[in-house]
């Protein structure tokens, strides 16, 4: 069933690692959704794929409100690519906006409400990841920062016993944060999604919490300081 051009759609789009993820929705319904594990293809994968949603829901660029967009941290190539393109639909459509959201509250999403603290985790490389720590406030996951690069050990001295990791965890950090009785989120919670970035895409939409292609930058992790790891 096409959507009417009077409802307000939102395209969301999350290369930010290996894991790429698109929605597409109404601010009622999921529209469509489709997330699949990359070779760092990003560059050959995205349009088609994009293109595809988009026909699936009989929806044209036309339609879409606003696009929310993965801004990191992640991989360099593929952050830059999924911006990237979400700015080029911006500038042939002159008034779409963006909505420029962190990957680690597109993880930290997935969990309840009534979870109290979280430590969202994606795959750095080299054995390495990118966390932050949320604390839940006003029924809203708040971190401190956009991210910080460390070890799997890192993550486990971080963790309390109220804290759950919720994100991309390879055998090896599951080893590490099991052997430390650290708790896991479920694998379904561990999957990045695109409809979890979508949902954040409406609320800040609701608020007008907007950017624009001029101004929109990727954001970076960081080398944690004394303390903090």
């Amino acid at each position: 069933m096409r959507v009417e051009s009077s409802c307000a759609v939102i395209l969301a789009i999350d290369t930010a690692t290996r894991s790429i993820s698109l929605a597409l929705a109404d601010e009622r319904t999921l529209l469509a959704e489709v997330t699949w594990q990359s070779e760092y293809n990003h560059t050959t994968e995205l349009a088609p794929a994009v293109e595809q949603i988009l026909a699936r829901a009989a929806v044209t660029t036309k339609d879409l409100t606003a696009v929310a967009v993965a801004i990191g941290p992640g991989s360099f190539t593929g952050v830059r690519i999924g911006l990237g393109f979400a700015k080029g639909l911006a500038l042939a459509r002159n008034d779409l906006p963006l909505i420029g959201v962190r990957t680690l509250d597109i993880a930290v999403r997935a969990l309840p409400l009534d979870e109290g603290e979280a430590i969202a985790v994606i795959q750095a490389g080299r054995g390495r990841v990118v966390w932050a720590k949320y604390e839940m406030r006003n029924r809203k996951w708040e971190a401190a920062d956009d991210g910080v690069v460390g070890t799997w050990d890192d993550v486990a001295k971080l963790a309390t016993v109220r804290s759950v990791v919720v994100g991309e965890i390879d055998p090896v950090g599951m080893d590490v944060l099991q052997g430390n009785r650290v708790r896991v989120a479920s694998s379904d919670q561990n999957v990045r999604r695109a409809s979890r970035l979508v949902e954040i895409g409406w609320e800040r939409w609701r608020r007008g919490e907007i950017d624009s292609a001029a101004t929109l930058m990727p954001v970076y992790a960081h080398q944690p300081t004394s303390g903090e790891a």
